[in-house]
C-alpha cells in the first residue's frame, strides 16, 4: 500500500460501517458514504448522502418526554445499482459467494475503486469493477462507472439503478428511539429516455431537494415507476473476456444552493449537460491535483500515509466550495449521523490548519459564526448577561442544539445532558478569529465582523464574572469545561462547576485580545463599532480588571481543573482496567454501576492541558503573569503528570492534545499519544464510533500537529515564529503554507536543519523569528538554517 491509496482486502461485514466512513467521497458541498451500491441500509451497511448545512428539526417521545432534535438530513440515496442473472437473486456480498473483494480509495484522485468476483457456481464467475466519484470541480455532480465481465460463461445480466427517496436517519443505534423520517413529498419521474428524477423536501425546515440520474449503457435503458424510487433497468449481454459498462451520472441540488430557481430543474439541466464519465473523471482529477498542491504534505512512512488520509477527509468536508456556503465545521464531517451533524468547538482544531492553506474557507466558517451573532446575543440576554453566548452545539440557525437527554448504551438509561454549559465555545470562536487574522493579515475582517464577535464574546465573559471579596478575585460559576466527565459537584442539586481553569484562562485571553483590537481599530471604525454594540464608556476598564483578576484554582502545587477538584476522590484505575477491556468511556461504566464520575479525579480529556495546546509555553506563562500567578516549568510539568495519570482518553482529541503538550515537555512519551491521535479513526479506537462518522477535529489536529505543534510555528506580530522540537520518530518532514499573501512557502525540517523556500513574487520579505535570531527571507529565496541543540528541545 502506497501513501497515495487506502485499501481494504476481503469482505468483512463487521468492518463495513468503519470502511464506509473512511471511504466516504465528498467535495465540501455534499458527501456520500462508501457503501456498496448493491447493498441497502441494514445492520451491516449504511449508505448515506449528506449536504452541508441541510438540517431538519423533529420532535420525538423519549423516556416519557417530548424532545426536539435538529439533524443533518440523510438525503435520497443516489447510489443504488444492483445486478443479477435473469431469474436469479440480486447479487450482494451478503447473499452470494464472494471469491475476491477489494476496495481502494485513490487519495490523489478522489476516486473509490471497488473490485469483487462473485462465484455463480459451475465454474461461472462475474467480475465487478466500479469507479465512484463525487465531483470536486462541479460540486453538484457525482458519478458511478460499473464494469461487468463474465468468466466461464455467456449470457445476460439484469442491471437496476435507482434514486431512493425512502431513506431515513438511522445510522446511529442510540438515536433509533428518535424520529428519523426527515423527508416528505417524494415524487419521481422521467426526463428523457435515459434520465430519471426525484424531488422531495424536508418535513419542517422545508428545504427542497432535486436529484436527477442519467444511465448510459450499450443496451437500451428502461424506466420503471416505483413509489418514492426512480428506477432504471438495462439488460446487458455478457461475453467471456469482454467488459460491459454502465455509467450512472447524478446531479444534486437543494434550495439552499445559490444562483438557481428550482432545485429539480437545476438537477435535470445539470445532469443533461454533464459530459461522459471519462471527461468527468479528467476534470475531477485536475481539481484534486490543485487541492493537493495547495495542501502539500511530505511526511515519510506510516504516519505520512495516515496524515494523507486525514487531509483527504478534511478537504472533502471543507473544500474551497465550502467558502460559498453558510455552514460551520461539522464535528463528524459529512460522513455520518453521529452528533446529528452538529457544529461544536471542533473548528478550534480545524481552522489553524485551514488558515495556512485555504484562508477563504476559514473566513467563510467564521462568517457562519458571525451570521449567528445576533442569536448568541439573544441567548446571553435570556441568561441575564450582556454580550454573546454561543451555543455548545449549533446547526442551522444558531440556537442551542445540545440534546436534553442522552442514552447510556451500557445501562440503557436516558440521562439529562448538561453539556450546554460549555460556554467556552465562545472563546474558541474568538481564538479562531484572532488566529485567522494573524495568519492571513485580513485587516478588513478583523476590523469589522471579527472585532464585533471578539468584543461581544469578551463582554459576555466580563458580565459572567462575579467578584468574590473573600478571594479578592473574579469568578465564573456554573459552567462545564471541555472535560465532559464533570458536569456537577457530587450530590449537587444543580449542574455546573465553578472556576474551570480552562474556561477562566481563555476568558482572560479573550478579554485581553478584545482590548487590543479596540485600541488598534481605526478611529472611524472604532466609533461605528462602539455605537453599533452600545459599548459603555466604563466597560473596557472593567474588562481590563476582570482579565487580571479571574480566579485560577490550584491544589497540591498543580493547576486544578476547577474549584474543588482537589477534594474529589481518587479512582482505583488499576481495578477498572482489570475489570473492563476499555475504560475510555468511564462515565458510562460508572453510571451503569450506579456511581458517577463526578465523584472522582478522572478526566475524559484533561482540559487543563488544553491550555498547553492553545498557547506556547512562553505565551502561557505570560497569560498567568497577567492574571497574577506564577507558572514556572516545574509547576506545568507537575500539572501534566497529574492529569496524565488520571485521564481515560474518552475523546479522540485527548491523544492529540497530550501528544502536542508532551512534545514540548516530555518528548520521550509524546510519540505514544501522537500515534493514538493518528490511529483514532483508522483503528476505531473509540469502539464503533467511526462507523457513525469520522472525527474531523482529530484528523485536522494531527495535520496541525506536524504543521504547528512540532515546528512551534506561530503567526503573530507580523512574523512567522518557529521553535522546532524534533521527535526521533518524525525527524524529517516538509509542508507548504500560505502566509500574508505568499502562496506555496515551503518548510522542510531535517535533523538539525530548517529550510524555508519562498516562491518568487513582488511581495515584501517574510520575517522569521527563531529563539536565538530573526531573519528576513526574500521572495524567490531559500534560507537554510542550522538549529542548535537548544532549538531542538
Amino acid at each position: 500500500m502506497t501513501d497515495r491509496i487506502w485499501e481494504y482486502e476481503g469482505y468483512l461485514p463487521a468492518e463495513e460501517r468503519l470502511r464506509e466512513s473512511l471511504c466516504t467521497l465528498g467535495n465540501g458541498c455534499f458527501a456520500t458514504r462508501g457503501a456498496l451500491p448493491e447493498c441497502a441500509a441494514d445492520d451491516v451497511h449504511y449508505p448515506g448522502t449528506y449536504a452541508a448545512g441541510c438540517y431538519n428539526r423533529l420532535v420525538s417521545e423519549v423516556a416519557g418526554r417530548r424532545v426536539e432534535n435538529e439533524d443533518l438530513v440523510n438525503l435520497p440515496n443516489w447510489l443504488p445499482l444492483r445486478f443479477r442473472i435473469p431469474g436469479g437473486e440480486w447479487l450482494s456480498p451478503d447473499t452470494a459467494t464472494v471469491l475476491d473483494h477489494r476496495q481502494t480509495l485513490h487519495l490523489d484522485e478522489g476516486v473509490l475503486e471497488r473490485r469483487t468476483r462473485y462465484g455463480l457456481g459451475a465454474g461461472r464467475v462475474l467480475a465487478v469493477r466500479q469507479w465512484r466519484l463525487v465531483h470536486m470541480a462541479d460540486p453538484h455532480l457525482a458519478a458511478l462507472r460499473s464494469e461487468f465481465t463474465a468468466e466461464g460463461f455467456s449470457g445476460e445480466l439484469d442491471v437496476e439503478a435507482a434514486l431512493d427517496g425512502t431513506v431515513r436517519n438511522a445510522g446511529v443505534p442510540r438515536y433509533r428511539d428518535l424520529d428519523g423520517r426527515h423527508l416528505t413529498h417524494v415524487h419521481t419521474g422521467a426526463a428523457g429516455p435515459d434520465t430519471v428524477w426525484l424531488r422531495c423536501r424536508t418535513r419542517t425546515s422545508d428545504i427542497r431537494i432535486g436529484m436527477a440520474a442519467r444511465l448510459t449503457a450499450t443496451e437500451p435503458v428502461a424506466d420503471l415507476p416505483a413509489p418514492a424510487r426512480a428506477v432504471q433497468r438495462v439488460t446487458l449481454t455478457l461475453v467471456p473476456g469482454r467488459t460491459a459498462t454502465v455509467d450512472k451520472t447524478v446531479a444534486l441540488h437543494t434550495s439552499h444552493d445559490p444562483a438557481i430557481s428550482d432545485p429539480l430543474q437545476a438537477a435535470v439541466d445539470r445532469v443533461g449537460a454533464a459530459p461522459a464519465f471519462d471527461r468527468l473523471l479528467a476534470t475531477h482529477r485536475t481539481a484534486w491535483a490543485q487541492l493537493w498542491r495547495r495542501a502539500e504534505l511530505d511526511v515519510p512512512g506510516e504516519p505520512g500515509h495516515i496524515l494523507r488520509l486525514h487531509l483527504f477527509h478534511v478537504l472533502q468536508t471543507l473544500s474551497p466550495h465550502t467558502a460559498e456556503l453558510d455552514v460551520g465545521v461539522p464535528a463528524r464531517g459529512l460522513h455520518g449521523e453521529a452528533y446529528r451533524g452538529h457544529v461544536f468547538w471542533d473548528e478550534l482544531f480545524v481552522l489553524p490548519y485551514l488558515n495556512l492553506h485555504f484562508p477563504e474557507v476559514s473566513r467563510a466558517l467564521l462568517r457562519y459564526r458571525h451570521r449567528r451573532l445576533e442569536r448568541a446575543c439573544a441567548a446571553a440576554r435570556a441568561a441575564g448577561r450582556r454580550g454573546a453566548l454561543y451555543p455548545w452545539q449549533s446547526g442551522s440557525d444558531g440556537r442551542e442544539e445540545t440534546q436534553q437527554l442522552h442514552l447510556n448504551p451500557r445501562s440503557g438509561r436516558w440521562l439529562p445532558d448538561h453539556t450546554h454549559l460549555q460556554h467556552h465555545v465562545g472563546s474558541a470562536i474568538a481564538y479562531n478569529v484572532w488566529q485567522y487574522c494573524e495568519a492571513g493579515g485580513d485587516a478588513e475582517f478583523l476590523h469589522t465582523k471579527g472585532a464585533e464577535m471578539l468584543l461581544q464574546i469578551a463582554r459576555f465573559w466580563a458580565d459572567s464574572a462575579t467578584w468574590d471579596a473573600h478571594l479578592g478575585r473574579h469568578r465564573i460559576r456554573g459552567v462545564v469545561g471541555p472535560d465532559e466527565y464533570h458536569e456537577a459537584y457530587p450530590d449537587a442539586e444543580r449542574p455546573g462547576l465553578d472556576d474551570n481553569a480552562y474556561t477562566n484562562v481563555t476568558a482572560a485571553w479573550v478579554l485581553t485580545r478584545a482590548l487590543d483590537v479596540l485600541r488598534t481599530l481605526p478611529e472611524p471604525r472604532r466609533r461605528e463599532l462602539v455605537e453599533r454594540i452600545a459599548l459603555d464608556a466604563g466597560e473596557p476598564d472593567h474588562w481590563e480588571d476582570v482579565s487580571r483578576t479571574l480566579h485560577v484554582p490550584f491544589h497540591d502545587g498543580v493547576i486544578s481543573q476547577f474549584e474543588g477538584y482537589g477534594d474529589l476522590a481518587e479512582l482505583d484505575w488499576d481495578d477498572y482496567r482489570k475489570r473492563y477491556d476499555d475504560i475510555r468511556r468511564l462515565d458510562r461504566i460508572l453510571e451503569a454501576e450506579g456511581d458517577t464520575v463526578n465523584r472522582y479525579k478522572a478526566s475524559k480529556q484533561a482540559d487543563v492541558l488544553m491550555l498547553g495546546y492553545l498557547f506556547s509555553p512562553a505565551e502561557l506563562q505570560k497569560l498567568f503573569r497577567h492574571l497574577g500567578y506564577r507558572l514556572d516549568e516545574r509547576t506545568w510539568q507537575r500539572t501534566v503528570d497529574h492529569y496524565l495519570a488520571r485521564t481515560s482518553h474518552g475523546s479522540t482529541l485527548s491523544g492529540l492534545v497530550h501528544g502536542w503538550v508532551l512534545a514540548r515537555c516530555r518528548r520521550a512519551e509524546a510519540w505514544t499519544f501522537c500515534q493514538e491521535a493518528l490511529r483514532g479513526d483508522i483503528a476505531d479506537l473509540q469502539g464503533g464510533t467511526t462507523g457513525e462518522g469520522i472525527h474531523l477535529g482529530a484528523m485536522a489536529g494531527t495535520l496541525d500537529l506536524v504543521q504547528r505543534g512540532l515546528t512551534g510555528l506561530e503567526t503573530r506580530a507580523g512574523a512567522l515564529w518557529l521553535d522546532p522540537v524534533p521527535l526521533p520518530e518524525l525527524s524529517s518532514y516538509g509542508f507548504s503554507i500560505a502566509y500574508q499573501g505568499h502562496w506555496g512557502i515551503r518548510l522542510r525540517l531535517t535533523s538539525g536543519q530548517l529550510e524555508i523556500a519562498v516562491p518568487p513574487s513582488d511581495l515584501p520579505p517574510i520575517d522569521v523569528e527563531l529563539p536565538d535570531r530573526a531573519i528576513g527571507v526574500q521572495a524567490g529565496e531559500t534560507a537554510r538554517l542550522l538549529l542548535t541543540d537548544g532549538h531542538e528541545g
